[in-house]
């Protein structure tokens, strides 16, 4: 799902998409002439790979993602920030990063994470 920088404006435009078993849906608003505040939930499922045992495992995604869009260059300071320097919104592009941010963060499966051994698994 894209949309155009010029069609959002200031009264927020709600949107809800679905890509990869995950759903973001929320809110944009244009705060500048070349910024855009997005207020949106992401959940589904995704699949993960515990980094103890290897075992692949589904895990509940609700992820609350409150960030600065820009068609501009963003200063290095502002963190939350997303540029879309096309003037085209990518609603897949801002899932897939949430959930590639998701899969590399240290993920423990059920199991491994009730165990209170301090030693990793080899496998």
């Amino acid at each position: 799902m894209k949309i155009l920088f010029s069609k959002v404006n200031r009264s927020p435009m709600s949107f809800s998409h679905e890509t990869q078993g995950c759903k973001l849906e929320g809110d944009l608003k244009k705060v500048s002439f070349s910024e855009v505040e997005l207020k949106s939930k992401m959940s589904g499922e995704i699949e993960l790979t515990c980094d103890r045992c290897g075992a692949s495992f589904i895990s509940p995604l609700n992820t609350v993602m409150d960030l600065t869009l820009t068609d501009r260059v963003a200063k290095v300071e502002e963190l939350d920030t997303v540029e879309f320097l096309d003037g085209i919104i990518d609603i897949d592009f801002l899932i897939e990063s949430e959930i590639n941010a998701l899969k590399s963060n240290y993920n423990y499966c059920p199991k491994c994470s009730s165990d209170d051994s301090e030693l990793d698994i080899e496998y």
